[in-house]
This record gives structure tokens, C-alpha cells and sequence, in this order.
């Protein structure tokens, strides 16, 4: 491992405002596909919708069928002033719910917000500035609410963090299944029915894991060093039949980086097998080996997040960055709207 590798400020690259996309293109399929070689060094531009012909014949391809669930809320104090909620999972904790409340003024135990037939009260207050709430609706209420009244959690590079009603589409997979996610697995935009048939016919098989996507996938490294960064904890779940499937699989894509990180929490010994807790919080980086993958999809990503340094520990830094230099220089659109680069390690 080199020392530059662990510095954060040497994973930082210069992106032109205009190459960040606001809206996916109209057919997402349609958008670009950068593929690399690891082996031979080489360095392909084409469509996604033609990346079955990448792809060997015996891969197996496995996604994040994790669903965003709306979930940010604006309302108001029983004074009048302003409020807004955003619900960090829907997992209930003892009758509880994480969530992140932006009021003006200092929020305090006990204190409640009104977002329509929605009463929220403050239960606990963490060290991170989150909170525990307690609300007058629980479960599928709850849910069948925000699926109502609520917004999509958009990120704040796309329109200021607005959404609207177009979002609700595109800022889902269209294999998207089991509601729990703040966040898109954006690397899985790209896919659509018949990308999925061009797959089938070349007989690339299809694997699913869910992990729900928490706000700390939006967390800065604020550390000089990263090695000093700790990761959010992040809920997972994989089914035995996929799970078999992954076993008996000789060539394991890996659509986008919550994928990963589930598949490497699980690989030991040459094996998959589900941990006991069901949760990661692993943070890849050069230096840390990749082992459960011959390749990754996945989108372009922030400078000096923590995803860009994952994908270079499987590339190494110093080529990620050159890879998206030549990205921008060829005009690829980036983040959760952008377009989509392919890891091949063993050609």
C-alpha cells in the first residue's frame, strides 16, 4: 500500500459543473458505457445497451433489488415555523425511527412536528445530529403515507436536492423490489427490460441482494487520512437460492457498489455464506483486497468519496483518476444520473 494512496486529498479530480447530470438521458439505456481491462490495459466507449457482447457467457450478474422509498417531508411546528423530515430507514427500532430534522432554532427531547396527518415526536438525539422519532403512524401507515405525500431523497448536486414527480421513475430500478433505500444503486439505472433480454439470450444468469442504502452514503470523508473515516453500517439480506447461485458462479459481476460491499461481507474461504447480523460497514480502498468480484459496473463518482476509493481498490488510484480524466475529456455524464463504466479484471 503507498501512503499516498491513504491521503484523501489525492482522490480528487476536476469535473466541469455541466457534465453533472441533472436528468437521465431519455431511454436509460441509451446512456454511455466505458469499459476497462484490467489485463490488457485497454480502453473501450460504446452504449449500455450493448453491454451484453462485453460480457463472457458464463457470468453471472448480481444487483441490488433494494427500492427508494420516499421519504423527506416538509411541515411545520405547532407555532407555525418550518420543518422538514427526512426518514433515514424504515426499519422500527422499539417503536422508534431514524430520521434527520432541519427546523430553525434548537431542537430539543420531546419536541413535535405536524407534517399533515403525520405527528413526529423526538424520542433521542444522537451524537452524529440524528435523531430517533416516534410517530403517530407506524408500518405499513407509514409507509403507504410517504408513498403518498412524501418526496424522493434525490441528491443535492441534482437540482439543489427538488424533486419532482419525474423522479419517482427515474430515480428507481426497474428491478427494484423491497422499499428501505435513501438512496438509489444507481449502477443498476442503466438496466431495462430489454437490456435484461439481451442478457437472457447470451445466457448471463441473474443474481439479487438487497441492501438498504442509508445517508451515510452521502457522508464526506472529512479525515486527512482515510483510514481514519468509519463507515455507515448498512442492513443486507440474500436469499438461499441466490445465495447458491453465487457459489457456483466461476464469473461474479457486480452491479454497483452496495452490491459489492455485500458480496465482499460475505466471501470467505472461497465461499458465500450470510453473516449472523446481516449488516457491513466495510470500507474497500487501495490496499484492501478485492476478492468476491471479476467485475464491477458502476457509475462515475464524487472526488474524495468514499466510493471513488473502492473503485480503486480493485483499479488502483493513480488509473481510476487517469480513467476519469478520459471520461470527462470524452463528456461522460457523472453521479447518480450519469453514465456507466465496466471493470473487467481478468481480460
Amino acid at each position: 500500500m503507498k501512503r499516498e494512496d491513504l491521503l484523501t486529498e489525492n482522490y480528487d479530480y476536476h469535473l466541469p459543473d455541466e457534465l453533472v447530470a441533472q436528468r437521465p438521458v431519455p431511454e436509460r439505456h441509451h446512456s454511455k458505457l466505458m469499459v476497462y481491462k484490467c489485463q490488457s490495459e485497454s480502453l473501450e466507449h460504446d452504449k449500455f445497451h450493448n453491454i451484453a457482447q462485453f460480457l463472457p457467457e458464463d457470468t453471472l450478474l448480481v444487483v441490488n433489488q433494494s427500492k427508494v422509498f420516499p421519504c423527506r417531508l416538509l411541515g411545520k411546528k405547532p407555532t407555525g415555523g418550518k420543518a422538514e423530515i427526512l426518514f433515514l430507514s424504515l426499519l422500527d427500532e422499539g417503536g422508534l425511527y431514524p430520521a434527520m430534522l432541519k427546523t430553525s432554532g434548537k431542537k430539543k427531547l420531546g419536541d413535535v412536528f405536524l407534517f399533515g396527518e403525520l405527528k413526529v415526536k423526538i424520542e433521542k438525539i444522537l451524537e452524529d445530529g440524528s435523531f430517533y422519532v416516534q410517530c403517530n403512524l407506524e408500518g405499513r401507515e407509514l409507509l403507504d403515507f410517504l408513498e403518498e405525500k412524501a418526496n424522493i431523497p434525490i441528491p443535492p448536486y441534482i437540482r439543489d436536492g427538488v424533486a419532482d414527480e419525474a423522479d419517482k421513475s427515474d430515480y428507481q430500478t426497474v428491478y427494484a423490489k423491497h422499499a428501505g433505500s435513501v438512496a438509489a444503486p444507481t449502477a443498476g439505472l442503466h438496466f431495462t427490460n430489454q437490456v435484461f433480454d439481451s442478457l437472457k439470450e447470451k445466457g448471463i444468469d441473474l443474481a439479487r441482494v438487497t441492501l438498504h442504502v442509508g445517508a451515510g452514503t452521502f457522508k464526506p470523508v472529512s479525515s486527512d487520512n482515510i483510514i481514519e473515516h468509519k463507515m455507515h453500517r448498512e442492513h443486507f439480506d440474500i436469499s438461499e437460492e441466490d445465495l447458491e447461485k453465487l457459489n457456483n458462479a466461476k464469473n461474479i459481476f457486480a452491479v454497483g457498489t452496495t452490491t459489492l460491499r455485500v458480496l465482499e461481507s460475505c466471501y470467505k474461504d472461497g465461499k458465500f455464506s450470510l453473516p449472523e447480523e446481516k449488516s457491513t460497514d466495510i470500507f474497500l480502498y487501495p490496499g484492501k483486497e478485492v476478492k468476491s468480484i471479476q467485475g464491477l459496473i458502476t457509475n462515475f463518482h464524487l472526488p474524495k468519496s468514499t466510493l471513488l476509493m473502492l473503485v480503486s481498490s480493485i483499479v488502483e488510484r493513480e488509473k481510476t483518476l487517469e480513467l476519469y480524466n478520459k471520461a470527462v475529456e470524452e463528456r461522460y455524464r457523472f453521479f447518480s444520473y450519469g453514465d456507466s463504466m465496466m471493470i473487467m479484471r481478468n481480460e
